[in-house]
């Protein structure tokens, strides 16, 4: 079947945009990451130069350096900020899965003329802007905020909880910020089942916890999946919520890159960063989409 002009620029159009908002932004990276430091600007040495011709380009692909890779072997904040950002994301992950859950579980059963209500409802925070919806939290939870004056208030607590400034104020901000990222998989997820499924297991004799295991449970993995996907990536580079939440303690890479680019001008080892995060970031997303090709081969 031959297709016309249009036809194959409308096809073709998405592969442009990914080649130009992605692919070519992420070769300047790799390029950046292979070069070396220098005091100049931009604060490295081109490795890949097309205005000495074709020639010198060739030439200089021997001179690549792996030194900025090498540097984050050797130095032991790179590696202990991976693992710090793996295990603060992945616990925030973990627990807005479980705020999330029972939301996206009472939308999906509410009734149908509430449920477009109930969805703009867990998109609002994206109408105000992310960094005034951290800011606030600072407010809640510093010693002296709202928080700690509610639970002395009520009794519970009688001195201040010190979060502000720790790895839970970090995951409480993650999790906010986060969370109809979560919800709005799921949401799809167990909207889509069958009720015929239920009544059917309600009349095999099971009860509703069995139900909820057996039957609502496994039928929802694709929205948990996903939804876990859509928080932890981001969560793991994050960047504002560890800087505005966190203390001088809190190790993430976002941060560790923020350091490397702007106050240490360190270039090439940012970008080398960028890309092991990149790779590590890549792994889930190979996992998942393994286990969606087994699911629907």
């Amino acid at each position: 079947m031959r297709r016309s002009w249009p036809e194959k620029l409308i096809l073709t159009a998405p592969f442009g945009w990914m080649i130009a908002l992605f692919l070519a932004p992420l070769a300047i990276v790799v390029k950046i990451s292979l070069s070396q430091s220098a005091l100049a600007q931009p604060p490295y040495t081109p490795v890949f130069d097309l205005s000495s011709g074709f020639a010198a380009f060739f030439a200089r692909v021997g001179e690549l350096s792996f030194a900025a890779y090498a540097s984050l072997a050797d130095d032991n904040l790179y590696m202990d900020s991976y693992l710090s950002s793996l295990r603060l994301a992945g616990l925030a992950t973990v627990l807005t899965l479980l705020v999330a859950y029972p939301m996206a579980y009472g939308m999906a059963r509410a009734p149908a003329r509430y449920r477009p209500f109930l969805v703009v409802m867990a998109v609002a925070p994206f109408w105000t802007s992310f960094l005034i919806r951290v800011y606030a939290w600072i407010a809640i939870l510093k010693d002296e905020g709202l928080l700690n004056h509610v639970l002395i208030a009520l009794g519970i607590i009688s001195e201040p909880l010190h979060i502000f400034g720790t790895d839970w104020a970090v995951m409480i901000g993650i999790v906010y910020s986060y969370l109809p990222f979560m919800i709005l998989p799921l949401y799809n997820s167990l909207a889509r089942q069958d009720p015929a499924l239920l009544e059917a297991a309600a009349d095999l004799g099971a009860g509703s916890l069995a139900r909820f295991w057996l039957v609502t449970a496994p039928l929802s993995l694709g929205g948990v999946i996903a939804g876990a996907l859509m928080v932890f990536i981001p969560a793991v580079g994050e960047f504002v919520i560890p800087d505005l939440l966190g203390g001088s303690d809190t190790l993430m890479i976002g941060h560790t890159m923020w350091t490397e680019f702007f106050d240490n001008r360190d270039w090439p080892t940012a970008s080398a960063a960028t890309m092991v995060l990149l790779a590590l970031i890549l792994v889930p997303l190979a996992i998942y989409d393994r286990l969606r090709i087994r699911e629907f081969p």
